[in-house]
């Protein structure tokens, strides 16, 4: 029930949800010790996907084992993709409605400042060294070249752990595999053109999708823009940045964004297919290689690579934010509402739900004065 509880009333995206996790397991019912819910939620920012639900994941596990990792993270996800559905159903029948379509009008432009805010906060903490900078320079400048963002978190990862063991006097081993495994990571990632929408595609681009992000779930906006506006073609950019303000206004993880998404191109099957494939990733994840990740961590080599990723993560982040800036702040209108969202939330930590909120309230009211 705590789970399920978290999960209806977790707003605020995950640096609010680690917050009331860490209330309500550690301070309130001592499931954890300060020290056992720190050590899962590195592992969780470890591991690829999001990281609040895999820490809800990492917690019914170490309560109740395989039954407890199941319950945890369904109970955490399941609201949330409720709510989402029943969003999506709305959006698609009444989305062209003058009074909805002025409220994402409003809200666009917030989405886009709460991105800018998580991406500085990322970037000071996963950008510390000039390299890493350098190289998370030269992803967003591979993505804005069209790479797709497998193939620069890839290859990010392993210029940093290359970098690292040369730094340490010894020589990389077995470089010369690595242009094989570009080349047949390029084409993995690049493969496929514009495609009819399928339930089984659907679901094996989430589960690729939630298998390879690092860093923060504002880094699926990249691989949601790369598969399926420029790839499959299957959303609009304008759609894309709906599903974004949608997952920021519901509570429970971002990654509900899927949902939405799931229910566009494919109605009620599509949101529940978009769903399971973008989480059943954390979950395997959390179970198979959860006790080793300490040890990785460890790992110099290993540690650089991930050092690599999640500068690489922070690069697409801020492409993201570049490429849905300019679908959002179209106005002197938006871009007041841009500048005024950026102030409230670094310089007054508001809430952005709260910004969400008044958003909408703003839309809806210049369409009525208009």
């Amino acid at each position: 029930m705590v789970f399920l509880k978290l999960g209806t009333i977790a707003f605020g995206g995950p640096a609010a949800h680690i917050a009331m996790m860490e209330e309500e397991f550690v301070r309130r019912r001592y499931w954890l010790s300060e020290s056992e819910f720190l050590d899962r939620l590195a592992a969780a920012n470890l591991i690829p996907g999001p990281s609040s639900t895999e820490l809800a994941i990492f917690v019914g596990q170490l309560k109740r084992g395989w039954r407890g990792l199941v319950v945890a993270g369904s109970c955490f996800i399941v609201p949330a993709a409720l709510i989402v559905s029943v969003i999506a159903w709305a959006y698609v029948r009444f989305g062209s409605l003058p009074q909805a379509e002025a409220m994402l009008y409003a809200i666009k432009p917030v989405v886009v400042a709460i991105v800018v805010q998580a991406l500085g906060k990322f970037s000071r903490t996963g950008i510390r060294t000039i390299f890493l900078a350098g190289l998370a320079v030269l992803a967003a400048v591979a993505s804005l070249l069209g790479i797709g963002p497998v193939l620069v978190l890839l290859v990010a990862g392993i210029i940093s752990a290359i970098v690292t063991w040369t730094r340490s006097g010894r020589q990389f081993p077995s470089v010369a595999v690595l242009p094989k495994l570009f080349a047949a990571t390029a084409t993995a990632v690049t493969a496929g053109v514009a495609a009819p929408v399928g339930l089984l595609r659907l679901f094996l681009s989430f589960v690729r999708i939630g298998s390879v992000i690092f860093g923060s779930g504002y880094v699926l906006l990249a691989f949601l823009r790369s598969e399926f506006v420029e790839r499959l073609h299957w959303l609009t950019e304008r759609q894309l940045i709906d599903a974004v303000a949608v997952g920021q206004f519901t509570p429970g993880p971002l990654f509900t964004t899927a949902t939405f998404i799931g229910y566009i191109v494919a109605g009620w099957p599509g949101a529940l297919v978009a769903t399971v494939g973008i989480f059943v990733p954390g979950f395997l994840l959390v179970a198979l290689c959860g006790p080793f990740i300490s040890r990785f961590r460890r790992a110099p080599l290993v540690a650089a690579a991930l050092d690599g990723v999640v500068a690489a993560s922070i690069a697409l982040m801020a492409v993201v934010a570049w490429q849905l800036g300019r679908a959002a702040v179209v106005d002197r209108a938006t871009l007041a509402l841009f500048l005024v969202s950026v102030i409230m939330l670094l310089r007054f930590k508001l809430n952005s739900v709260w910004l969400i909120v008044a958003a909408a309230a703003v839309g809806w009211t210049l369409q009525i004065l208009r």
